[in-house]
């Protein structure tokens, strides 16, 4: 389904004459006007016909979404074939069209031109950054759409700001002078707008740098890694699962893939907000994860737990979880199909010890995201949860906005709706205004009971955990996104874009100046240490030199006959550089192994991911 949404004084319609496929309708219908409306322009695509009724849940869903931010209490269906190429049957768009009606007639009056017939309108558009939005709705792709997704219509979401004060505050009157990311951000989240129209920066860098590339014998949104992207990549890995490891965390393995009938997982694959991949095999009907829940939770069923034990905490990174995102979101490695997420599940006693739990995590992703290269000042926060919760944990709620120091994004409903009752995400917001989640935590009050999860408490009775989903950084490919997002950012701004040291592929580069050079340069990549390569390509210093800036170098170190003579390296530091004044120091191999000691002190440490000599690698891109 291709959607457009006009937010509109009014519009005013008069069908003039049938077509061959055109809904018979009273003359009454002929004519209508709405005023103060938000205008939905609908095409009804092939794709819509495998599921109609998700189609119909999905729709509604984004069109309530809009008019309730817009504060628009009328909503005109409007067919508008021209918004696609690829129409479906007459008989299936009339069903989704009523259904629509339906649907969205329990929250708003709801007008609806008829199908099929030649029309004439007038609207007028409000012109405010809201008032025109396109969606694009691909759920009949063969997959797998869960009930929480094809009822989520039924979810009313209230948005608001909440300000250090731990005021709420309407989005629409709240003042974001100062705070223009966090607006953004709020206009993404209740507008829904998930498909990218242009490529972001992060696509150019990621091939430029020989990082990630699409794998055209594959799905979209599966990935191939060069190696230094796969280093950066296993590095990212690996602190998490330290991080995971110091806050307690047990780490395990599950498998990646489950049966669809398993009782418990079936109702549990229908409470979760995910499109899945499904294969069969041996007569079964297997699901690929979306997530390590499955198999830690199933784990848990089968353990005895003490309470002395709790809160427990089980660790996994998967390689890989499996959603089936819709085309129109796959760009670079912003969403994809096949993810490698960290994920951590906690067993707390009661509400307290989640709460306390919750904090917890939510102060080490912080930590966490801040060690990778992302500061606070990087994304944006959501908190979403329930009306009740809010109102037993108001002064907890504000702790967390104080935490931050700063407003954050509050999606708050009537009622539970998922599993949890509390959540936060950190959002990293890009050059093309598209937000995207990073750390989150959930408090989840339901999948306890669904797994047959339990402990014995000091009386020994068997009670039932509160359990805690918790991704401390979010994806790892998600944290690549955005920290190359950011260093384009920063090139935007006038700064020179560059990883962590800790992080980068190569951490010092020798730049022989001649051939005689060469044997100095090989002694002092061995003194070093580290990810220290050389370049000793037939191209003149100059070249050498840009090259390595063009792939972020931390510390470039020129060998000429000054050196060999006075023992010293000329460094180049990036760190301290601008784009027109590199910044030079005279020091040691020694002061250069120091500073680089200091800069990657208790972070996870892998080998050069290429041949030593630059002379020797292949290209990949």
């Amino acid at each position: 389904m291709q959607l457009l949404l006009i937010h509109s004084d009014y519009i005013e319609f008069e069908a003039q004459r049938p077509t061959k496929m055109a809904e018979e309708i009273e003359d009454s219908a002929r004519k209508g006007r709405l005023e103060e409306v938000l205008c939905a322009f609908i095409a009804v695509e092939k794709f819509d016909e495998d599921d109609p009724d998700a189609v119909i849940a999905e729709a509604a869903k984004q069109i309530s979404d809009v008019a309730n931010q817009v504060h628009a209490g009328r909503v005109m269906i409007y067919p508008y074939a021209h918004l696609s190429p690829n129409l479906s049957t007459p008989a299936t768009a009339v069903k989704i069209l009523k259904g629509l009606q339906e649907t969205l007639s329990g929250d708003f009056e709801v007008m609806r031109a008829p199908f099929g017939w030649y029309k004439a309108f007038t609207l007028s558009c409000k012109g405010h950054p809201l008032s025109e939005l396109s969606r694009s709705i691909r759920l009949g792709e063969g997959e797998v759409v869960s009930e929480a997704l094809k009822s989520e219509a039924k979810a009313v979401s209230y948005w608001k700001i909440m300000d250090r004060s731990g005021q709420l505050i309407d989005v629409d009157q709240f003042d974001f002078a100062g705070h223009e990311n966090l607006q953004k951000f709020a206009n993404y989240e209740i507008s829904k707008a998930r498909a990218v129209d242009k490529v972001p920066p992060h696509v150019d860098l990621m091939r430029r740098l020989e990082l990630v590339d699409y794998e055209p014998g594959s799905d979209p949104g599966n990935m191939r890694y060069y190696p230094k992207g796969r280093l950066v990549k296993s590095l990212l890995e690996t602190y998490v699962l330290d991080r995971a490891s110091e806050m307690g965390a047990m780490e395990v393995e599950t498998p990646i893939m489950y049966d669809m009938e398993h009782p418990t997982l079936k109702k549990y694959l229908d409470r979760f907000p995910a499109r899945q991949y499904q294969i069969e095999a041996e007569k079964k009907r297997l699901f690929l994860r979306f997530a390590a829940c499955f198999g830690q939770f199933l784990m848990g069923h089968d353990m005895t737990i003490s309470y002395k034990s709790l809160p427990l905490k089980m660790f996994e990174i998967t390689r890989y979880s499996f959603r089936r995102e819709q085309r129109g979101e796959l760009v670079g490695i912003r969403r994809l199909r096949a993810f490698t997420m960290p994920d951590m599940h906690t067993l707390a006693r009661d509400m307290d010890q989640a709460v306390q739990a919750f904090r917890e995590q939510y102060e080490a992703s912080i930590s966490v995201l801040k060690e990778v290269g992302l500061d606070l000042s990087d994304y944006e926060v959501a908190i979403r949860f329930t009306k009740d919760f809010y109102a037993q944990n108001r002064e907890f709620i504000g702790s967390l906005v104080d935490i931050v120091e700063k407003p954050v994004l509050i999606e708050m409903w009537d009622e539970r709706f998922f599993y949890f009752v509390l959540k936060f995400e950190f959002n990293f917001v890009d050059t093309l205004d598209k937000a995207s989640a990073l750390s989150t935590v959930q408090i989840d009050v339901e999948n306890a009971e669904r797994y047959d999860i339990s402990f014995v408490d000091e009386n020994g009775e068997k009670k039932r955990p509160i359990l805690l989903h918790c991704s401390p950084s979010g994806a790892i490919e998600r944290v690549m996104y955005a920290l190359l997002e950011k260093a384009a950012r920063d090139s935007e701004q006038g700064r020179l874009p560059m990883l962590a040291t800790w992080l980068s592929p190569t951490q010092v580069r020798i730049i022989p100046v001649a051939e005689r050079h060469l044997a100095r340069s090989e002694e002092i990549a061995r003194e070093l240490g580290f990810r220290t390569d050389i370049d000793d390509r037939d191209e003149t210093v100059g070249k050498k030199i840009r090259d390595a800036g063009r792939e972020w170098i931390p510390y470039v170190a020129v060998i000429g006959d000054e050196e060999l003579s006075s023992g010293q390296l000329t460094v180049t530091v990036r760190a301290e550089s601008t784009p027109k004044s590199p910044a030079k120091s005279k020091m040691t191999v020694e002061d250069l192994k120091r500073m680089i000691q200091a800069e990657t002190e208790g972070k996870p440490w892998r080998r050069l991911p290429l041949p030593v000599k630059l002379s020797l690698r292949p290209k990949f891109v």
